[in-house]
Protein backbone atom coordinates (compact mmCIF):
# COMPACT_ATOMS: atom_id res chain seq x y z
CA UNK A 1 0.00 0.00 0.00
CA UNK A 2 1.10 3.59 -0.58
CA UNK A 3 1.62 5.64 2.57
CA UNK A 4 3.55 8.59 4.00
CA UNK A 5 6.21 8.37 6.71
CA UNK A 6 7.87 11.16 8.68
CA UNK A 7 10.87 9.60 10.42
CA UNK A 8 12.52 12.58 12.14
CA UNK A 9 10.62 14.56 14.78
CA UNK A 10 11.26 15.76 18.33
CA UNK A 11 9.51 15.47 21.67
CA UNK A 12 8.97 18.24 24.21
CA UNK A 13 12.25 17.22 25.83
CA UNK A 14 14.41 18.58 23.00
CA UNK A 15 15.56 22.19 23.16
CA UNK A 16 13.38 24.79 21.43
CA UNK A 17 10.34 22.52 21.08
CA UNK A 18 6.66 22.84 21.91
CA UNK A 19 5.95 21.85 25.50
CA UNK A 20 2.54 20.57 24.41
CA UNK A 21 4.03 17.68 22.43
CA UNK A 22 2.91 14.30 23.74
CA UNK A 23 1.94 10.99 22.14
CA UNK A 24 -1.69 12.09 21.89
CA UNK A 25 -0.93 15.34 20.04
CA UNK A 26 1.45 13.54 17.68
CA UNK A 27 -1.24 10.99 16.80
CA UNK A 28 -3.84 13.69 16.18
CA UNK A 29 -1.55 15.79 14.02
CA UNK A 30 -0.27 12.80 12.03
CA UNK A 31 -3.82 11.73 11.18
CA UNK A 32 -4.76 15.26 10.16
CA UNK A 33 -1.69 15.54 7.98
CA UNK A 34 -2.10 12.11 6.37
CA UNK A 35 1.02 10.55 7.90
CA UNK A 36 0.76 6.79 8.50
CA UNK A 37 4.20 6.10 10.02
CA UNK A 38 5.85 8.51 12.44
CA UNK A 39 9.23 8.35 14.11
CA UNK A 40 8.93 8.56 17.89
CA UNK A 41 11.85 10.97 18.11
CA UNK A 42 14.07 11.32 21.18
CA UNK A 43 13.94 7.73 22.48
CA UNK A 44 17.26 8.45 24.22
CA UNK A 45 15.54 10.80 26.71
CA UNK A 46 14.52 8.88 29.88
CA UNK A 47 11.23 10.71 30.47
CA UNK A 48 10.12 10.51 26.82
CA UNK A 49 11.16 6.88 26.60
CA UNK A 50 9.00 6.18 29.66
CA UNK A 51 6.04 7.87 27.99
CA UNK A 52 6.56 5.83 24.82
CA UNK A 53 6.59 2.58 26.79
CA UNK A 54 3.46 3.62 28.68
CA UNK A 55 1.38 4.84 25.75
CA UNK A 56 2.46 2.65 22.82
CA UNK A 57 1.83 -1.04 22.24
CA UNK A 58 3.06 -3.45 19.58
CA UNK A 59 0.78 -3.78 16.57
CA UNK A 60 0.38 -6.97 14.53
CA UNK A 61 2.52 -5.43 11.78
CA UNK A 62 5.43 -5.15 14.25
CA UNK A 63 5.38 -1.37 14.53
CA UNK A 64 3.91 0.51 17.49
CA UNK A 65 0.45 2.03 17.87
CA UNK A 66 -1.26 4.08 20.59
CA UNK A 67 -2.82 1.94 23.30
CA UNK A 68 -6.61 1.60 23.58
CA UNK A 69 -6.91 4.38 26.11
CA UNK A 70 -5.05 6.85 23.90
CA UNK A 71 -6.87 5.71 20.75
CA UNK A 72 -10.24 6.31 22.38
CA UNK A 73 -9.20 9.70 23.69
CA UNK A 74 -7.95 11.17 20.41
CA UNK A 75 -10.75 10.19 18.01
CA UNK A 76 -12.98 13.13 18.95
CA UNK A 77 -10.24 15.52 17.81
CA UNK A 78 -9.84 13.95 14.35
CA UNK A 79 -12.28 14.56 11.46
CA UNK A 80 -13.94 11.41 10.13
CA UNK A 81 -12.50 12.25 6.72
CA UNK A 82 -8.99 11.72 8.16
CA UNK A 83 -9.51 8.05 8.85
CA UNK A 84 -6.49 5.78 8.87
CA UNK A 85 -3.96 4.09 11.10
CA UNK A 86 -1.00 5.63 12.87
CA UNK A 87 2.15 3.65 13.54
CA UNK A 88 5.41 4.55 15.26
CA UNK A 89 9.04 3.52 14.66
CA UNK A 90 11.55 4.09 17.50
CA UNK A 91 13.81 6.93 16.36
CA UNK A 92 16.30 9.35 17.87
CA UNK A 93 18.66 12.09 16.76
CA UNK A 94 22.12 12.26 18.32
CA UNK A 95 24.76 14.99 18.09
CA UNK A 96 28.48 14.15 17.98
CA UNK A 97 31.01 16.96 18.53
CA UNK A 98 34.66 15.95 18.14
CA UNK A 99 37.98 16.80 16.50
CA UNK A 100 38.97 15.17 13.23
CA UNK A 101 41.29 16.26 10.46
CA UNK A 102 42.38 19.30 12.44
CA UNK A 103 38.84 20.69 12.72
CA UNK A 104 35.94 20.53 15.15
CA UNK A 105 33.16 18.41 13.67
CA UNK A 106 29.50 18.62 14.66
CA UNK A 107 27.38 15.86 13.17
CA UNK A 108 23.70 15.02 13.70
CA UNK A 109 22.52 11.48 12.96
CA UNK A 110 19.11 9.79 12.92
CA UNK A 111 18.83 6.27 14.31
CA UNK A 112 15.96 3.89 13.50
CA UNK A 113 15.48 0.70 15.51
CA UNK A 114 12.93 -2.09 15.14
CA UNK A 115 11.74 -2.13 18.76
CA UNK A 116 11.85 -0.27 22.05
CA UNK A 117 13.76 -3.03 23.86
CA UNK A 118 16.73 -2.44 21.53
CA UNK A 119 16.36 1.30 22.07
CA UNK A 120 16.55 0.68 25.81
CA UNK A 121 19.72 -1.35 25.30
CA UNK A 122 21.31 1.52 23.36
CA UNK A 123 20.16 4.00 26.00
CA UNK A 124 21.92 2.03 28.75
CA UNK A 125 25.20 2.18 26.81
CA UNK A 126 24.86 5.88 26.10
CA UNK A 127 24.12 6.72 29.73
CA UNK A 128 27.45 5.19 30.74
CA UNK A 129 29.38 7.64 28.58
CA UNK A 130 27.31 10.83 28.65
CA UNK A 131 24.13 12.64 29.65
CA UNK A 132 20.86 11.73 27.99
CA UNK A 133 18.45 13.49 30.34
CA UNK A 134 19.29 17.15 29.63
CA UNK A 135 18.21 17.24 25.96
CA UNK A 136 16.09 15.00 23.75
CA UNK A 137 18.89 15.34 21.21
CA UNK A 138 21.88 14.36 23.40
CA UNK A 139 25.44 15.51 22.70
CA UNK A 140 28.44 13.19 22.84
CA UNK A 141 32.10 14.06 22.38
CA UNK A 142 33.27 10.99 20.50
CA UNK A 143 33.58 10.25 16.78
CA UNK A 144 30.30 9.62 14.97
CA UNK A 145 31.86 6.40 13.62
CA UNK A 146 31.97 5.06 17.18
CA UNK A 147 28.25 5.80 17.50
CA UNK A 148 27.56 3.94 14.26
CA UNK A 149 29.54 0.94 15.52
CA UNK A 150 27.66 0.99 18.81
CA UNK A 151 24.28 1.02 17.06
CA UNK A 152 25.08 -1.86 14.71
CA UNK A 153 26.65 -3.82 17.55
CA UNK A 154 23.18 -3.84 19.12
CA UNK A 155 21.35 -4.90 15.96
CA UNK A 156 22.12 -5.18 12.25
CA UNK A 157 18.48 -4.25 11.58
CA UNK A 158 19.18 -0.65 12.59
CA UNK A 159 19.33 2.21 10.13
CA UNK A 160 21.82 5.05 10.60
CA UNK A 161 21.09 8.21 8.60
CA UNK A 162 23.07 11.48 8.50
CA UNK A 163 20.57 14.24 9.33
CA UNK A 164 19.90 17.45 7.33
CA UNK A 165 23.22 16.91 5.58
CA UNK A 166 23.79 20.47 4.29
CA UNK A 167 22.94 22.59 7.34
CA UNK A 168 25.94 24.89 8.04
CA UNK A 169 26.25 23.70 11.61
CA UNK A 170 25.68 20.16 12.87
CA UNK A 171 25.67 18.18 9.64
CA UNK A 172 27.70 15.80 7.49
CA UNK A 173 28.50 18.29 4.70
CA UNK A 174 27.83 21.56 6.55
CA UNK A 175 30.00 24.55 5.61
CA UNK A 176 31.01 25.28 9.21
CA UNK A 177 31.77 21.87 10.69
CA UNK A 178 31.18 19.15 8.12
CA UNK A 179 33.21 16.99 5.75
CA UNK A 180 33.71 17.07 1.98
CA UNK A 181 32.78 13.42 1.43
CA UNK A 182 31.06 10.49 3.06
CA UNK A 183 34.36 8.61 3.18
CA UNK A 184 36.17 11.45 4.95
CA UNK A 185 33.66 11.16 7.77
CA UNK A 186 32.85 7.45 7.93
CA UNK A 187 35.81 5.80 6.20
CA UNK A 188 35.25 2.07 5.67
CA UNK A 189 31.94 2.36 7.53
CA UNK A 190 30.46 4.39 4.66
CA UNK A 191 29.07 1.10 3.35
CA UNK A 192 26.56 1.18 6.22
CA UNK A 193 25.11 4.52 5.10
CA UNK A 194 22.24 3.77 2.72
CA UNK A 195 20.34 7.05 3.08
CA UNK A 196 20.85 10.74 3.79
CA UNK A 197 18.32 13.34 4.88
CA UNK A 198 18.14 16.33 2.53
CA UNK A 199 16.98 18.86 5.13
CA UNK A 200 14.51 21.69 4.57
CA UNK A 201 16.92 23.87 2.57
CA UNK A 202 17.63 21.41 -0.26
CA UNK A 203 15.74 19.05 -2.53
CA UNK A 204 16.77 15.86 -4.38
CA UNK A 205 17.69 17.66 -7.62
CA UNK A 206 20.07 19.96 -5.75
CA UNK A 207 21.66 17.04 -3.90
CA UNK A 208 22.22 14.98 -7.04
CA UNK A 209 24.70 17.56 -8.33
CA UNK A 210 27.18 15.97 -5.89
CA UNK A 211 28.40 12.51 -6.95
CA UNK A 212 29.26 11.72 -3.34
CA UNK A 213 25.56 10.97 -2.88
CA UNK A 214 25.29 8.60 -5.85
CA UNK A 215 23.81 5.32 -4.69
CA UNK A 216 22.46 6.89 -1.50
CA UNK A 217 18.68 7.21 -1.08
CA UNK A 218 17.61 10.77 -0.35
CA UNK A 219 14.95 10.90 2.32
CA UNK A 220 13.03 13.89 3.68
CA UNK A 221 11.49 14.44 7.10
CA UNK A 222 9.92 17.34 8.96
CA UNK A 223 12.40 17.56 11.87
CA UNK A 224 9.26 18.85 13.60
CA UNK A 225 9.64 20.72 16.88
CA UNK A 226 5.87 20.88 17.36
CA UNK A 227 2.95 18.65 16.27
CA UNK A 228 1.73 21.15 13.65
CA UNK A 229 5.07 20.93 11.81
CA UNK A 230 4.74 17.18 11.23
CA UNK A 231 4.64 16.28 7.55
CA UNK A 232 6.12 19.50 6.15
CA UNK A 233 8.51 16.99 4.58
CA UNK A 234 7.86 13.26 4.36
CA UNK A 235 8.62 10.05 2.48
CA UNK A 236 6.28 8.18 0.15
CA UNK A 237 6.43 4.39 0.44
CA UNK A 238 4.68 1.71 -1.56
CA UNK A 239 5.26 -1.30 0.69
CA UNK A 240 3.60 -3.13 3.53
CA UNK A 241 3.47 -1.08 6.72
CA UNK A 242 6.21 -2.85 8.66
CA UNK A 243 9.73 -2.02 9.80
CA UNK A 244 11.71 -4.38 7.58
CA UNK A 245 9.79 -3.39 4.43
CA UNK A 246 10.41 0.29 5.12
CA UNK A 247 14.12 -0.24 5.78
CA UNK A 248 14.53 -2.43 2.68
CA UNK A 249 12.75 0.15 0.51
CA UNK A 250 15.15 2.85 1.73
CA UNK A 251 18.18 0.63 1.16
CA UNK A 252 17.13 -0.31 -2.36
CA UNK A 253 15.88 3.15 -3.28
CA UNK A 254 13.87 1.80 -6.21
CA UNK A 255 10.85 3.95 -7.14
CA UNK A 256 8.48 0.99 -7.04
CA UNK A 257 8.90 0.82 -3.24
CA UNK A 258 10.44 4.14 -2.22
CA UNK A 259 8.09 6.25 -4.31
CA UNK A 260 9.54 9.68 -3.54
CA UNK A 261 9.30 12.52 -1.06
CA UNK A 262 7.19 15.48 -0.05
CA UNK A 263 9.43 18.56 0.02
CA UNK A 264 9.48 22.03 1.51
CA UNK A 265 10.37 24.70 -1.03
CA UNK A 266 14.14 24.71 -0.29
CA UNK A 267 14.36 28.49 -0.69
CA UNK A 268 12.03 28.80 2.31
CA UNK A 269 14.50 26.88 4.48
CA UNK A 270 16.40 28.99 6.96
CA UNK A 271 19.85 28.16 5.57
CA UNK A 272 19.25 28.23 1.82
CA UNK A 273 21.15 31.43 0.96
CA UNK A 274 24.33 32.91 2.44
CA UNK A 275 24.05 35.79 4.84
CA UNK A 276 24.49 37.57 8.14
CA UNK A 277 21.21 37.79 10.03
CA UNK A 278 22.24 40.51 12.49
CA UNK A 279 22.98 42.90 9.64
CA UNK A 280 20.03 41.67 7.53
CA UNK A 281 22.37 40.73 4.71
CA UNK A 282 21.17 37.94 2.41
CA UNK A 283 23.59 36.98 -0.37
CA UNK A 284 23.74 34.63 -3.32
CA UNK A 285 26.97 32.58 -3.68
CA UNK A 286 28.50 34.90 -6.29
CA UNK A 287 27.81 37.93 -4.08
CA UNK A 288 29.49 36.22 -1.12
CA UNK A 289 32.53 35.48 -3.28
CA UNK A 290 32.73 39.13 -4.35
CA UNK A 291 32.63 40.16 -0.66
CA UNK A 292 35.42 37.75 0.21
CA UNK A 293 33.13 35.72 2.48
CA UNK A 294 32.57 38.56 4.95
CA UNK A 295 29.50 40.67 5.72
CA UNK A 296 29.56 43.88 3.65
CA UNK A 297 28.22 45.82 6.66
CA UNK A 298 30.19 44.63 9.71
CA UNK A 299 32.97 42.58 8.04
CA UNK A 300 32.23 39.50 10.16
CA UNK A 301 32.21 36.06 8.54
CA UNK A 302 29.19 35.24 6.40
CA UNK A 303 27.26 32.03 7.11
CA UNK A 304 27.63 29.97 3.93
CA UNK A 305 24.23 28.51 3.06
CA UNK A 306 23.13 25.25 1.53
CA UNK A 307 22.98 26.47 -2.08
CA UNK A 308 26.58 27.74 -1.92
CA UNK A 309 27.85 24.61 -0.18
CA UNK A 310 26.26 22.34 -2.79
CA UNK A 311 27.78 24.44 -5.57
CA UNK A 312 31.18 24.14 -3.90
CA UNK A 313 31.02 20.34 -3.71
CA UNK A 314 29.17 19.85 -6.98
CA UNK A 315 31.20 17.84 -9.47
CA UNK A 316 28.58 17.53 -12.18
CA UNK A 317 28.41 19.95 -15.08
CA UNK A 318 24.81 20.87 -14.47
CA UNK A 319 21.90 20.18 -12.19
CA UNK A 320 20.98 16.54 -12.69
CA UNK A 321 17.32 15.73 -12.94
CA UNK A 322 16.90 12.96 -10.43
CA UNK A 323 14.73 9.96 -11.18
CA UNK A 324 13.40 10.29 -7.64
CA UNK A 325 9.97 11.88 -7.71
CA UNK A 326 9.09 14.58 -5.23
CA UNK A 327 6.28 17.00 -4.52
CA UNK A 328 6.92 20.58 -3.41
CA UNK A 329 4.35 21.85 -0.94
CA UNK A 330 3.48 24.86 1.18
CA UNK A 331 1.77 24.05 4.50
CA UNK A 332 -1.98 24.63 4.27
CA UNK A 333 -1.98 27.04 7.20
CA UNK A 334 0.64 29.18 5.44
CA UNK A 335 -1.56 29.31 2.34
CA UNK A 336 -4.60 30.28 4.40
CA UNK A 337 -2.50 32.84 6.25
CA UNK A 338 -1.63 34.59 2.99
CA UNK A 339 -5.19 34.48 1.70
CA UNK A 340 -6.80 35.83 4.88
CA UNK A 341 -3.81 37.98 5.92
CA UNK A 342 -3.90 36.44 9.39
CA UNK A 343 -1.27 34.84 11.62
CA UNK A 344 -0.95 31.08 10.86
CA UNK A 345 -1.69 30.31 14.52
CA UNK A 346 -4.86 32.40 14.74
CA UNK A 347 -8.05 30.71 15.94
CA UNK A 348 -9.95 31.81 12.83
CA UNK A 349 -7.44 30.13 10.53
CA UNK A 350 -7.47 26.96 12.61
CA UNK A 351 -11.26 26.88 12.25
CA UNK A 352 -10.93 27.09 8.47
CA UNK A 353 -8.12 24.54 8.50
CA UNK A 354 -10.26 21.98 10.34
CA UNK A 355 -13.27 22.77 8.17
CA UNK A 356 -11.23 22.00 5.04
CA UNK A 357 -10.02 18.72 6.54
CA UNK A 358 -13.61 17.73 7.29
CA UNK A 359 -14.53 18.52 3.70
CA UNK A 360 -11.61 16.98 1.80
CA UNK A 361 -9.54 14.78 4.12
CA UNK A 362 -5.92 15.01 5.32
CA UNK A 363 -3.82 18.10 4.61
CA UNK A 364 -1.24 16.43 2.38
CA UNK A 365 -4.01 14.94 0.26
CA UNK A 366 -5.53 18.40 -0.21
CA UNK A 367 -2.19 19.93 -1.16
CA UNK A 368 -1.09 17.22 -3.58
CA UNK A 369 -3.95 15.07 -4.83
CA UNK A 370 -7.40 16.64 -4.43
CA UNK A 371 -8.73 17.92 -7.75
CA UNK A 372 -8.56 21.67 -8.29
CA UNK A 373 -12.21 21.60 -9.38
CA UNK A 374 -13.19 20.09 -6.04
CA UNK A 375 -11.18 22.66 -4.12
CA UNK A 376 -13.04 25.45 -5.94
CA UNK A 377 -16.09 24.35 -3.95
CA UNK A 378 -14.29 24.78 -0.62
CA UNK A 379 -15.86 28.13 0.18
CA UNK A 380 -12.43 29.79 0.46
CA UNK A 381 -11.80 32.29 -2.36
CA UNK A 382 -8.40 31.89 -4.02
CA UNK A 383 -7.63 28.56 -2.32
CA UNK A 384 -7.91 26.50 -5.51
CA UNK A 385 -5.83 29.08 -7.37
CA UNK A 386 -3.22 29.05 -4.58
CA UNK A 387 -2.86 25.28 -4.60
CA UNK A 388 -2.73 25.16 -8.40
CA UNK A 389 0.08 27.73 -8.41
CA UNK A 390 1.91 25.84 -5.68
CA UNK A 391 1.73 22.62 -7.72
CA UNK A 392 3.09 24.46 -10.77
CA UNK A 393 5.87 26.20 -8.79
CA UNK A 394 4.36 29.58 -9.72
CA UNK A 395 5.36 31.33 -6.50
CA UNK A 396 7.67 34.18 -5.46
CA UNK A 397 10.21 33.36 -2.76
CA UNK A 398 12.50 35.52 -0.65
CA UNK A 399 15.20 33.00 0.38
CA UNK A 400 15.99 32.12 3.97
CA UNK A 401 19.50 32.73 5.34
CA UNK A 402 21.58 32.44 8.51
CA UNK A 403 18.78 30.90 10.59
CA UNK A 404 15.96 33.07 9.22
CA UNK A 405 13.20 31.29 7.28
CA UNK A 406 12.41 32.49 3.78
CA UNK A 407 9.00 33.79 2.77
CA UNK A 408 6.73 32.59 -0.02
CA UNK A 409 4.18 34.74 -1.83
CA UNK A 410 1.61 33.04 -4.01
CA UNK A 411 -0.41 36.15 -4.83
CA UNK A 412 0.31 39.74 -5.66
CA UNK A 413 -1.04 42.19 -3.09
CA UNK A 414 -3.64 43.54 -5.49
CA UNK A 415 -5.08 40.03 -5.97
CA UNK A 416 -5.68 39.75 -2.23
CA UNK A 417 -6.96 43.33 -2.02
CA UNK A 418 -9.55 42.60 -4.69
CA UNK A 419 -11.08 39.91 -2.47
CA UNK A 420 -10.72 41.80 0.81
CA UNK A 421 -14.41 42.35 1.59
CA UNK A 422 -15.35 38.72 0.99
CA UNK A 423 -12.30 37.47 2.92
CA UNK A 424 -13.07 39.71 5.88
CA UNK A 425 -16.60 38.34 5.98
CA UNK A 426 -15.37 34.75 5.78
CA UNK A 427 -12.68 35.24 8.44
CA UNK A 428 -15.43 36.03 10.91
CA UNK A 429 -16.59 32.39 11.14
Amino acid sequence: MKFLADLHIHSRYSLATSKNTDVESLCISARKKGITVLGTGDFTHPAWFGELKEKLVRAKDGLYKPNKSISGKIEKFIPESCEGIIRFIPTAEICNIYKKGGRTRKIHSIILLPDLSLAEKLNRRLRKIGKTESDGRPIFTFDVVNLLEMVFDITDRAMFIPAHIWTPWYSLFGSRSGFDSMEECFGDFSKYIFAAETGLSSDPDMCRRFSGLDGVTLISNSDAHSPMKIGREANIFNTSVCYDSIILAIKKGCPEEFAGTVEYYPEEGKYYADGHRNCRQSLLPEETDRCGGVCPVCRKQITIGVLHRIQALSDKAKKKETTQKYLKTIPLLEILSEIFQLNPGSKKLLLWYNKLLEQFGPELDILNFTGIGEIRNSGVPLLAEAIERMRKNEVTITPGFDGKYGTIEIFKKEEIAGMKLMLNRLSGI
